[in-house]
This record gives structure tokens, sequence and C-alpha cells, in this order.
């Protein structure tokens, strides 16, 4: 006779282990997804700094950076700082497992999201314009930026009133703004594939596209975070 006391049987998987882990899994898939959206300006973005420190040669596109290239270094380094870095604040379970990671970040992300801002002010002002670039996405260029200047002001200043809710919502609309360049590749992708390269208003209408649809994401879950609380 076997002894059933002896006897061992698998312990089946515990179903809140199973809900922790697929919790775990869509946590991650928004700040996946900000970085993947990032890649291409990024990307672009070393091409560019290879450009400037291997001395390439100078041509009419990329002459406007070798006369000056303190604003555009500022700029890709603290874009690509605030967009990776800001993806991570998306992350709430991470977050809520290492209580001080949002405010040691928030302390980088401010000042980074600062110097992006103000940085793609400056080029948008001095800088030669390229072809294709005309008045109105300058001025689409010069109300973003000033925007999320202004985002990540109120959300500091929110931050200080210990109003939290403020706090998330303004920093979002920022980040959204930030990351307007990888969804402006997004939809030029397939405007190019049906029409071919787009014209001065059409390429204005692209760029300014990519931030509305960020800010128009960034309100949607604003808004739902409101609702659900």
């Amino acid at each position: 006779m076997t002894d059933k006391s002896l006897t061992t049987h698998p312990r089946p998987p515990r179903a809140g282990r199973r809900t922790d882990d697929r919790n775990t899994r869509t946590g991650w898939l928004v700040p996946a997804a900000l970085i993947a959206l990032s890649v291409v300006p990024l990307v672009m973005g070393a091409v560019r700094l290879t450009e400037l420190a291997g001395g390439a040669d100078v041509t009419p596109e990329n002459a406007r950076f070798f006369d000056a290239p303190l604003p555009v270094v500022l700029h890709i380094l603290s874009v690509g700082v605030y967009s990776i870095l800001g993806a991570f604040q998306f992350a709430s379970r991470f977050r809520g497992r290492r209580p001080g990671w949002h405010r040691v970040a928030g302390r980088v992300l401010v000042p980074s999201g600062i110097v992006a801002a103000l940085s793609g002010l400056w080029m948008t002002l001095f800088y030669a314009r390229p072809a294709g670039d005309g008045d109105l996405l300058a001025g689409f260029r010069l109300v973003f930026g000033s925007a999320m200047v202004l985002a990540i002001c109120l959300g500091l200043a929110a931050i200080r009133r210990r109003d939290f809710a403020r706090h998330r919502a303004w920093m979002a609309r920022g980040y959204a703004i930030g990351l307007g360049a990888g969804t402006q590749a997004l939809v030029h992708l397939p405007w190019m594939a049906i029409f071919g390269a787009p014209d001065e208003l059409s390429r204005a209408l692209l760029m300014g596209s990519g931030w509305a649809i960020n800010l128009v994401v960034a309100e949607w879950i604003i808004r739902g975070r409101r609702v659900s609380s």
C-alpha cells in the first residue's frame, strides 16, 4: 500500500501570482512603446552628433550646425535623456517598488525638458531655415516649444503645492510635446509612401499633426484618470 501522506503532488500555480506577472508585463507596455517611439529621433540625433564630432563634410543642409554646434548638441542630448528617462515615469509598478525613483528622476527630467525646449526654440529663431521649412512650421515650433516649457513649469509649480493630480497632468502634456518628433516620423511614412516628399505646406501640417496627436492622447489619458478616480 502507498502511504498517501508521502505522496507529493505538484502545487498548482497561484492565480494571484499569474495575475501579478501579467500586470507586470502590461505595466511595461507603455514605457516600452514610448521608448520605441523615441528610436527614430534618437538615431537621427546620434547620426548628427557623429557628423559634428567626426568632421563630416559641410553641406548646405548641415552648415548651420557646424556654424553653431552648441544648441543642437544640447538639444540632442537633453531630448535623449528626457524621452528615455521620462518613459519610466509611466511604469507605475516600477515606481511603486522604488518610491524614491520618481522624485530623483524628476530632478533630472525637469531641467532636461526645459533645455530641450529652449534649445529647440533657439534653433527655430536663429538657425538658417533648411529647404522645405516655412513660416507655418516655424510658428508651430515656437508655439509647441513654448507650450512645453510652460507645461513643465506648471507641473513643477503644482508639485510644490502638493497638487499631485495637476502635476501628473502638466508633466504628461510636456512629455507628449517632447516626444513629438517620434510621432512626426510615423505620420510622414504613409504620406511619403503614397504622395512622395511633402511640399512646404504639407510638411508643416504633418509636423503639426505629430504634436497634436500626442497631446490628444495625453489629454485622453489625463481625463481617463480623473474619471476613474
